[in-house]
């Protein structure tokens, strides 16, 4: 792909900072492992309030006057402790399983499934017991061999958003770029990759970002870094050496919406240096909600202008008895055909591996 680089606008600087918690809480037992004396260490050199707690499911006491603002501030909120539940959830579409090196997010998106899962409990969990959680991996793994594994890193958390504090992502890349039939997926909304980019990883880690319409990123997703800034790390990653994927989620109906995605596309189109495009994927995974989120979200983000009307969406059932709103056939099918083709106008070359 020829680019004038000379011709390109810069961008502006980069300006979305490291996230930085307010309060870090210690399970006494994670004291006990190289990680969580690493995290402590930092976490003092910080100047952070530090306290202890009896289990990381446990956090009570967190400061705030309204239930509004103790959110905000759970999720200023880091707690250190230790992975009990080994048994890996599975990821579909995205891979086999989600393996586990965090819980919560620190980013603002109005329209997270997080919101609902995590329900009262959004502080930001990392655990120090990587050898057990990589130990179970490596179960997954020769149970299915000689099929090929895979592992989403990022179906609880963003884990780039934390790698300054926990160096567990480098951890698990590292540990499937030795494995023959192991693979690691994760998205990130987050640009700070410089701890990654000298990883051995073997090209057996799929670096993705979340991508969207300005209108998205600009109304639904506060506190994680700009479009720029993440294509700009893309770039990075590319040159790394890792394989290149996209997520276009959520997919959102709105006035312009067709300006906003054909726009989406060629700013990546102008953007990508050429070794991104060998081997990129798309992921597309249109705007859902569940009454649930709804509720929680009106009470989190008051002046949100998130669109949740249950009579414009389509009640699609899951499993478990439990169901989301979605759009209609029609819109979704505008959606998922716009974007497609504007994708393989600018990347013919690359894999659509889903749309939901």
């Amino acid at each position: 792909m020829a680019i004038d680089m000379l011709s390109r606008p810069a961008a502006p600087a980069s300006n979305t900072a490291v996230f930085m918690p307010e309060l870090v809480y210690f399970e006494p037992d994670a004291l006990l492992y190289p990680k969580g004396e690493q995290i402590l260490a930092w976490a003092k050199k910080q100047g952070l309030d530090i306290h202890m707690t009896t289990s990381h499911n446990q956090i009570r006491d967190l400061p705030g006057e309204s239930e509004l603002e103790k959110y905000r501030i759970a999720k200023r909120t880091l707690v250190v402790g230790i992975r009990k539940t080994l048994k890996f959830e599975t990821s579909k579409p995205s891979a086999e399983y989600a393996i586990p090196i965090a819980t919560g997010c620190m980013g603002h998106c109005h329209y997270c499934y997080l919101q609902t899962t995590m329900g009262a409990k959004p502080y930001i969990r990392v655990y120090v017991n990587m050898d057990d959680i990589l130990d179970a991996a490596q179960g997954y793994i020769d149970e299915r061999a000689p099929e090929i594994t895979r592992f989403e890193a990022a179906c609880t958390s963003d884990p780039v958003g934390l790698e300054h504090i926990s160096g567990s992502l480098k951890q698990v890349i590292e540990f499937m770029g030795r494995q023959e039939f192991g693979r690691l997926r994760f998205v990130t909304k987050y640009h700070h990759v410089e701890p990654l980019l000298d990883a051995k990883h073997n090209k057996r880690t799929r670096f993705r970002f979340s991508v969207n319409a300005d209108y998205v990123i600009r109304n639904f997703e506060p506190g994680t870094s700009k479009f720029h800034e993440r294509i700009e790390a893309a770039g990075k990653v590319a040159k790394a050496g890792y394989p290149l994927g996209f997520i276009i989620a959520p997919i959102i109906w709105h006035e312009g919406w067709e300006d906003g995605y054909a726009a989406l596309m060629e700013k990546l189109y102008q953007a990508l240096p050429p070794e991104a495009t060998e081997d990129l994927t798309f992921e597309m995974i249109q705007h859902r909600f569940t009454k649930t989120a709804k509720n929680i979200i009106a009470q989190r983000y008051p002046k949100t202008k998130l669109e949740m009307d249950e009579e414009k969406r389509k009640y699609k059932w899951g499993k478990y008895g439990r169901g989301k709103y979605v759009y209609p056939d029609e819109q979704a099918t505008a959606l998922r055909e716009f974007i497609t083709e504007r994708i393989f106008d600018k990347f013919p070359q690359a894999k659509i591996e889903y749309f939901t």
